[in-house]
């Protein structure tokens, strides 16, 4: 499929026939997936071997550059999801091509999961059970602004593989953000604390509240318990992208983009739209 100059190839990072064909002349490559949502029980092993298979294949074809959108790194012990998050990116760091890793916590952005979760809860829920992790605190970062952070990165000077934080302008914990998204659209919550809901139990009960897929669902929350902060917000003025969106904003925005459940099947044109959009010239 071609538009304003952009060829979509498709591959199996299972199978890596597939992706060396995929990649070849190809000087720059985004890497943005992920195995949670799968009926896979150790998608772990799934991401591990397919990072590994596509820094590989890339240094093969003669790629330049890799770019990898991935998970924030808490103090603590980080949850399964996001171990799996950052070993993707030192894998794929830890290969020949050049790789920028961009860490990001809660993309806000009409069809993402997470923002699906917070949505849902925020719009749904006439009382808002508040166990103790939602006290976490994070930094959302706004669609547009992590497209611009993933095109920019395509420029910018790199000797090594390096990673970046890209966090959004706001600190919020869960409840804040859930409020916020409330009051978007006029909407107050009742509150009542129940800190012994741990975040597994609570992903059991997002079954009943959330329309995301209930695997992802539950690893994205089991990684709640702990404050996902960035180390710092560098890589914002590397780029020159320092005036970014703020979360309420960004939460409009989303909000007035939500599609219709039937139209889900065109998610994929939709960003293809705005990526080809913010590109400008680049696409």
């Amino acid at each position: 499929m071609n538009r304003a100059g952009v060829e979509w190839r498709r591959c199996d990072l299972e199978d890596p026939r597939t992706v060396t064909a995929a990649l070849a002349d190809i000087d720059l490559a985004y890497y943005l997936v992920h195995s949670m949502g799968t009926r896979a029980r150790d998608f772990r092993s799934i991401e591990r071997e397919a990072a590994a298979s596509f820094a590989e294949a890339a240094a093969a074809a003669g790629v330049r550059r890799i770019v990898y959108l991935g998970g924030p790194e808490p103090a603590d012990r980080p949850s399964a999801h996001l171990e799996s998050r950052l070993e993707v990116g030192r894998i794929l760091r830890a290969g020949i091509v050049p790789t920028i890793e961009l860490r990001a916590s809660m993309v806000v952005g009409a069809s993402g999961a997470a923002w699906q979760i917070v949505r849902d809860l925020s719009m749904r829920l006439p009382l808002m059970v508040l166990p103790r992790w939602l006290e976490s605190r994070t930094c959302p970062v706004a669609l547009e602004d992590a497209i611009a952070a993933l095109l920019a990165a395509a420029d910018i000077s790199l000797t090594s593989s390096k990673w970046f934080d890209i966090p959004g302008p706001d600190t919020l914990s869960g409840r804040e953000i859930l409020e916020r998204i409330a009051a978007v659209r006029g909407r107050r919550i009742l509150a009542l604390e129940v800190p012994l809901l741990t975040p597994r139990l609570s992903a059991l009960w997002l079954k009943l509240v959330t329309s995301a897929d209930f695997r992802l669902a539950r690893e994205l929350v089991v990684g709640l318990s702990q404050d996902l902060l960035p180390k710092d917000a560098h890589y914002w003025k590397l780029i020159g992208h320092e005036d970014r969106v703020p979360f309420e904003l960004a939460a409009r925005r989303a909000l007035a983009l939500e599609r219709p459940p039937a139209e889900a099947g065109h998610r994929l044109a939709a960003f293809e739209e705005h990526l080809v959009d913010l590109a400008g010239p680049r696409a």
